[in-house]
Order: structure tokens, then C-alpha cells, then sequence
């Protein structure tokens, strides 16, 4: 979901319950203020999930899509499970390694016409099996992981709307980058993707990706309190 659409959802479970939104961009939380409105019990704040304080202590904490994203994913689950009331859950989602074409569709052939296309940035896919995702939980000390393989389908319209959302929410640095390309490579790049879309492709031109998604539920449990 996009940014505010999971508040809006957790919101409706809650009844008078608070919920806080945490997030290190500000243009982010930006975005999930429009999509929320103004609610008493919605709290956003802007902070690092590495070094971030509470003065209370949470039932639930989820964490959506963002975990591959922290350089020292460990630390952020430590740093989580101080926050977590005894026996409080985590739930905390990431796309799966094997079956999430909407990203490999650009990305490997950007690894091919861009250099050091995201140097900076750990590997997406780095949590993408059941194996992996459960060792950084068990090093950072949670108890009862329980992890789900689901699959969903996405449809992202014709791959003339896939190509331009891509570009269109492309960050700073990667705009930077694309825009060095010759006519001739982003030609290239542009043909390389839509060859990767072809197989997902349906008569009417309208993409229908797979996206493969691996769900986790952990405790706080009290005797590692």
C-alpha cells in the first residue's frame, strides 16, 4: 500500500487506540498526513528506526516493505523490540527473492545500462526467504516467528503506465543518472524492460504481475524481557 493507505487501515482496527507513524523522510510523512486527515490518535514523526526514543511502550509495531531498506536491519529490530510491550507483536512484511517481477522487470537491465545503479542501497531481496528473514529476528532476540508465503497479483496498467511511474518516482540521485543516458540507451533500457514484461502481459495490453510476499509475526516474549 501507498503511504497513508496502511495508516487509514490500521486506524479502522484500533477504535480509540493511538498509532504512531515513523518515518526518516519527511516528503513521506508528508504524504500520509494527506491521505489520513487530521485524527486525534494519529501521531506522525519524523526519526531513524535505528536510534528513535519512546517514552511509552507499544502492543503492536508492523513495518511494511522497509526492513532490506535499513543498512543494519538488526539494530532496527533491537531497537523495536525495546518499545514492545511483554508478549507485544511485531508484523513486518518484505517481497519475496524468488517471484516479484514488477522489480526485476527494471532493475536488471538497469544494472546493465546504468553504472552503479544503487551502490549505496542493500540488496531488496536481501529478506526474501523464509530462512534469512527468520536468522536477523532470531539475532535480535524475538521469540514465536511465525512466517507466511503469500502471493498477490498487481497490475500496474499498460507497460506505458509501468514505464512511466517508474520514471516519475524515480529519487534524485537516479533522475541524475537516467538523464546522462544517450537517446539510443534509454531507448535500449526502455526495449529491455518491456521484454521482460511480455511474458505477464495480457491481450488487452494490461500487465498482470505475480508479487510474492513473505509475511512475519514475532513476540516480545517475557522471559527474554
Amino acid at each position: 500500500m501507498w503511504y497513508g493507505s496502511c495508516y487509514q487501515k490500521i486506524l479502522s482496527k484500533v477504535g480509540k487506540g493511538q498509532v504512531y507513524g515513523v518515518d526518516i523522510s519527511k516528503s513521506a510523512l508528508d504524504i500520509a498526513r494527506k491521505w489520513v486527515g487530521k485524527k486525534q490518535n494519529m501521531h506522525f514523526i519524523l526519526g531513524d528506526a535505528e536510534t528513535i526514543q519512546f517514552d511509552t511502550k507499544f502492543d503492536i509495531i508492523t513495518c511494511q516493505y522497509a526492513l532490506f531498506f535499513f543498512p543494519n536491519a538488526e539494530k532496527v529490530l533491537k531497537n523495536m523490540k525495546k518499545f514492545l510491550k511483554k508478549n507485544g507483536v511485531i508484523v513486518m512484511s518484505v517481497h519475496g527473492k524468488f517471484n516479484v517481477p514488477y522489480f526485476d522487470s527494471i532493475l536488471k537491465p538497469a544494472r546493465k545500462i546504468i553504472s552503479d545503479y544503487l551502490p549505496k542501497y542493500p540488496d531488496m531481496d536481501r529478506f526474501g526467504t523464509k530462512d534469512t528473514f527468520k536468522d536477523v529476528f532470531v539475532r535480535a532476540g524475538y521469540d514465536r516467528i511465525v512466517i507466511k508465503q503469500l502471493l498477490f497479483r498487481y497490475g500496474p496498467g499498460t507497460f506505458s503506465d509501468y514505464w512511466n511511474n517508474y520514471k516519475k518516482y524515480l529519487s534524485k540521485p537516479l533522475k541524475e543518472k537516467f538523464s546522462t543516458l544517450s537517446k539510443f540507451q534509454k531507448a535500449n533500457f526502455r526495449e529491455m524492460v518491456k521484454d521482460n514484461t511480455l511474458q505477464y502481459t495480457k491481450k488487452n495490453g494490461k500487465i498482470d504481475f505475480p508479487w510474492e510476499v513473505l509475511l512475519l509475526t514475532a513476540r516480545n516474549d517475557p522471559e527474554n524481557f
